[in-house]
């Protein structure tokens, strides 16, 4: 009988895009400040990355502009502290809905202003975003209970300040359990990525809320300082550690309250027990989702010595097989670089680990002529001390290395400066929960990796940060215990 060998099947995706005319954008955006749009006195363009094209023009805010967002928010605080928690609730709950009900236009804005694919957008950004003003809704009221039945007051008027690889979700986070706990806001989205945030303003001013309880203001690092050192009462802030440190220094001494969460060179850990496809997946998402503009992104990969060549070859197999392109085609799985200065650290970073002596793999794919793009890449043979694997590279790349016993896995993951999240990928509990207990992050993930929750908290430790955002651990940066 004669053997028929069948040829191996091959899947070619025909491109799959969403509209472009899906997302409503106006050519030109004021500031939010007041509960009306004031026309700023410097304009500038935000960008497609993907395409390099003008999106829309925003303002810059001056200092001047910054100090009226503070002082809106400052005349509404004693109407808004004073509303009933549960009307509060409601609010919060009307800016929810809309999230869901516009979450087609969103998500089409966040890839266009953000590089991001839209499968992301659309089944991450915008939905959890939505969570997270559902959940604090629901804490308006039972603020006692989070807070173990203590006496407490709002904050006042908090200065909030978000970066741009999650802009919606980051302004979600911080704006829901502030306006829950009765503080007014004002809030400063990242210079590359403005557009959900002003979008946000438009349902907030939708949802009737009350003149000045939440201000948005577009603008650069400058605004972002003007707003440190406007008359606050709590900072929040979200990005890069360097600029964290600036933020605590401006404040040091001050009765400012400030909650950080900075950056992050996360480890995920692969045991010899573990199920190393789930592994792979996990660690694919760990790493390249968002094009690794993630802060805690597992950008450290440590395998165990036993298993390390069959987790290499099929994470490279698997690797080749992701999609680089138009974050607008849904088949896409990473997309643009935020901007030119982030392709630009990529690049150097990438360029130091080559010449430090680890051994580079980029996957070979067509790049779009335009726009900026950096292909997945993995590095072997990387020594703890090389730069690959000290500093925080903010894009698709991941550092292998290996290790023996549970306890070497410990220490080489905790020998770094940052301490913001970790995964451990093994089928035996009890060592997950072992080594996860001496682990010194923020978020220990067993078994998977970039699962977030608004029930639960997010943060991290040494120069990652401090303070927790999200569950009711999000809501006791944003009040005052006064017994």
């Amino acid at each position: 009988m004669a053997t028929v060998t069948r040829a191996a099947l091959q899947w070619d995706y025909a491109p799959a895009p969403e509209a472009r005319d899906a997302a409503s954008l106006r050519s030109s955006y004021d500031l939010f400040i007041g509960g009306e749009w004031v026309a700023p006195a410097r304009r500038v363009a935000t960008i497609n990355p993907a395409t390099e094209e003008p999106l829309a023009e925003v303002g810059s805010a001056s200092a001047s502009e910054v100090a009226a967002a503070v002082a809106a928010a400052r005349a509404a605080a004693p109407g808004w502290a004073a509303l009933a928690p549960l009307e509060r609730g409601k609010y919060v709950f009307r800016i929810a809905r809309p999230l869901l009900d516009q979450s087609r236009d969103l998500a089409v804005v966040e890839s266009l202003d953000g590089g991001k694919p839209i499968r992301e957008s659309r089944d991450v950004d915008v939905p959890l975003a939505a969570a997270h003003f559902f959940s604090y809704a629901g804490w308006a009221d039972k603020l006692s209970y989070a807070l173990g039945g203590r006496s407490f007051a709002p904050r006042g008027v908090v200065g909030q300040i978000i970066p741009w690889n999650f802009p919606l979700l980051m302004a979600a986070w911080k704006l829901a359990p502030a306006l829950a706990c009765g503080n007014t806001a004002v809030l400063k989205p990242a210079e590359t990525t403005p557009l959900t945030a002003l979008l946000l303003a438009s349902i907030c001013e939708e949802a009737e809320l009350p003149p000045g309880v939440v201000n948005v203001v577009t603008g650069d690092g400058a605004a972002g300082a003007a707003l440190v050192r406007a008359e606050v009462d709590k900072v929040a802030f979200t990005g890069s550690t360097a600029v964290g440190k600036e933020i605590a220094c401006a404040l040091a001494g001050t009765d400012v309250a400030l909650t950080l969460e900075l950056g992050g060179k996360s480890a995920n850990i692969v045991f010899e027990d573990a199920a190393i496809d789930q592994a792979v997946e996990g660690i694919v998402d760990g790493i390249f989702f968002n094009q690794g503009h993630v802060c805690c992104a597992g950008s450290r990969l440590l395998v165990q010595e036993s298993v390390a060549e069959e987790v290499v070859r099929k994470l490279w197999a698997r690797m080749e097989r992701l999609r680089v392109g138009d974050p607008l085609d849904k088949n896409t799985d990473v997309g643009a670089i935020n901007s030119a200065a982030q392709l630009e650290r990529i690049t150097s970073l990438v360029a130091a680990g080559s010449r430090e002596g680890a051994e580079r793999r980029s996957i070979s794919c067509a790049l779009p002529d335009a726009g900026y793009w950096f292909p997945p890449t993995l590095f072997l043979d990387v020594a703890p001390a090389h730069r690959i694997a000290v500093e925080e590279i903010f894009g698709p790349v991941v550092s292998v290395m290996t290790f023996r016993t549970p306890r070497e896995a410990i220490e080489r993951a905790n020998n770094s400066a940052y301490g913001l999240a970790a995964g451990v990928w093994t089928n035996n509990g009890a060592q997950a929960f072992s080594v996860a207990r001496e682990l010194r992050a923020g978020v220990v993930w067993q078994n998977t990796y970039n699962r977030f929750d608004p029930t639960a908290a997010f943060g991290g430790y040494k120069e990652s940060g401090f303070g927790r955002e999200g569950g009711p651990a999000g809501l006791l940066p944003y009040v005052r215990l006064t017994v």
